[in-house]
C-alpha cells in the first residue's frame, strides 16, 4: 500500500481548499445558524465532480476509487462537516445503492442527474421505532398488478425533504421471513411521498435531516432495484461502504479542530509565550495528531480492500468506530486547548465538537460497529 497521496488525490484536496474558502467558510456559520440546506452550493459540487465519485464516466461521474473519495469527503468536512455528511449521503447511499445495484436502464436514467448534481439523492432505512433493528420495519410495499403502494414512515434521512429521488427499503413480506425487503427508486414528485418533521439537530445543522411520508405511495415494480426480497441483504452492503463515508467524514472534523487547535495554540500568549510551549498542551496536540494518523490508517486500508472488491465488513465498521470516536475526543480537547474562547461561536471549534457527535451514531452507531467486528472475528 502506497502511503503517499496520489496526484489525483492531491488536485482533489487542493480543488476542494480553493472552492471552501470562496463558497464555504464565509457561509459556514450562517448555515448553521439557520438550518439551512445550501442547495446551490451542492449543484457547484457537482460541476466539480464531487456529486459522483465513484460513478463511472459512462454514467457521467468522475470515475475515481475509494482512495479519492475518502480524500474528497475528508476535505470536505475539515471545512464544514454538514456538507461533507451530505456529500457523503448523496454518493454512497442513494448514487452508490443505484450503482451497485441498479439494472443499465436505472443507471441511465439516474446516475448522470445524481452524479452530475443536478438532482440530490436520498435513502430511506431507519424508522422511529426500528433504528439498528431494521427487521422489524414498519413501511409495508404491497403488490397491486404492475405497481406497490407503500405505507408507512421513514425519520432521520438526510434530504428527506430536498432529495430529487430516494432509494427506499420497504418490507414485501412478514416480519421474521427471511427476504422480506425490497429497495425501492422512488422520486420525488411520486404520488403519495411527502415530507414530515425536520429534525431540529445539536450538529450538522446544514445537512436537511427529515421524515419521509409514504401514504399509498404507488410504485412501479420497474423501479425495484434488484430482485423482490433482496432490499436487507443490500442495503448491509451498501452501509460497509457508507461506513467508509462516516469514517472519512469523522477523519476531516477531527483534522480541522486539530488545524484550528494548532494555529490557536500559537497565537495565543500566556505568562509571555505561545500556549504550545507548555506541556500541557503540547501533549494534548501530539496525542490529538497521533490518534488521527491511527484513523487514516484504518480508513484508507479499507478504501483499499474497497477498490479491490473484498468484502469490507469488519475493516470499514472499525474504521468507522475508531475515527469517530477520535473524532469527539479530538473535537473535545480543541475546545478545552481554546479555553472560555472554545465554547463561543467566534471560534471554530464549538462546531467540529457539536458536528462530531454525529459520527459515533450515524450508520450505525460504534455499539452496532462492536457487534459487527465482534461476529468478524468470533466467526
Amino acid at each position: 500500500m502506497n502511503f503517499q497521496l496520489s496526484e489525483d488525490q492531491r488536485m482533489i484536496a487542493k480543488m476542494i481548499q480553493n472552492f471552501g474558502d470562496k463558497e464555504m467558510r464565509p457561509n459556514t456559520l450562517k448555515w448553521d445558524e439557520n438550518q439551512e440546506f445550501p442547495i446551490p452550493l451542492f449543484h457547484k459540487l457537482g460541476e466539480l465532480g464531487l456529486m459522483g465519485v465513484l460513478v463511472p464516466h459512462e454514467y457521467g461521474g468522475s470515475g475515481f476509487g475509494y482512495h479519492e473519495y475518502v480524500t474528497a469527503i475528508t476535505e470536505l468536512s475539515k471545512i464544514d462537516g454538514a456538507i461533507g455528511l451530505s456529500v457523503a449521503a448523496h454518493n454512497s447511499l442513494c448514487t452508490g445503492h443505484i450503482l451497485q445495484f441498479g439494472n443499465e436502464s436505472q443507471k441511465k436514467k439516474y446516475l448522470p442527474q445524481l452524479a452530475s448534481g443536478k438532482w440530490i439523492g436520498a435513502w430511506g432505512l431507519t424508522e422511529p421505532n426500528t433504528g439498528s433493528d431494521a427487521g422489524n420495519m414498519k413501511t409495508v410495499a404491497k403488490i397491486d398488478g404492475d405497481h406497490y403502494v407503500l405505507n408507512g414512515t421513514k425519520n432521520f434521512i438526510t434530504h428527506g425533504k430536498s432529495g430529487n429521488v430516494a432509494v427506499v427499503i420497504a418490507r414485501t413480506g412478514e416480519v421474521g421471513e427471511p427476504r422480506n425487503m425490497t429497495a425501492f427508486i422512488i422520486e420525488r414528485d411520486t404520488k403519495g411521498l411527502s415530507a414530515g418533521k425536520k429534525e431540529n439537530k445539536l450538529g450538522m445543522r446544514a445537512s436537511e435531516t427529515t421524515e419521509m411520508i409514504f401514504d399509498n405511495c404507488i410504485v412501479h415494480k420497474e423501479n425495484i432495484l434488484g430482485e423482490v426480497g433482496e432490499g436487507f441483504v443490500q442495503a448491509l452492503k451498501i452501509l460497509d461502504g457508507g461506513r467508509i463515508s462516516i469514517a472519512s467524514l469523522a477523519l476531516g472534523i477531527a483534522e480541522g479542530a486539530l488545524d484550528a487547535a494548532i494555529q490557536y495554540a500559537k497565537e495565543r500568549y500566556q505568562f509571555n509565550q505561545p500556549i504550545s510551549k507548555f506541556q500541557g498542551i503540547s501533549f494534548k496536540l501530539s496525542d490529538m495528531a497521533t490518534k488521527i494518523e491511527a484513523a487514516r490508517l484504518l480508513i484508507h486500508r479499507a478504501a483499499d480492500m474497497k477498490n479491490k472488491g473484498v468484502s469490507v465488513k469488519k475493516e470499514s465498521a472499525m474504521a468507522k468506530l475508531y475515527a469517530s470516536e477520535i473524532a469527539v475526543e479530538v473535537a473535545n480537547e480543541a475546545v478545552q486547548i481554546f479555553g472560555g474562547y472554545g465554547y463561543t461561536k467566534d471560534y471554530p471549534v464549538e462546531k467540529y465538537y457539536r458536528d462530531a457527535k454525529l459520527c459515533t451514531i450515524g450508520e450505525g452507531t460504534s455499539e452496532i460497529q462492536k457487534l459487527v467486528i465482534s461476529r468478524s472475528i468470533l466467526e
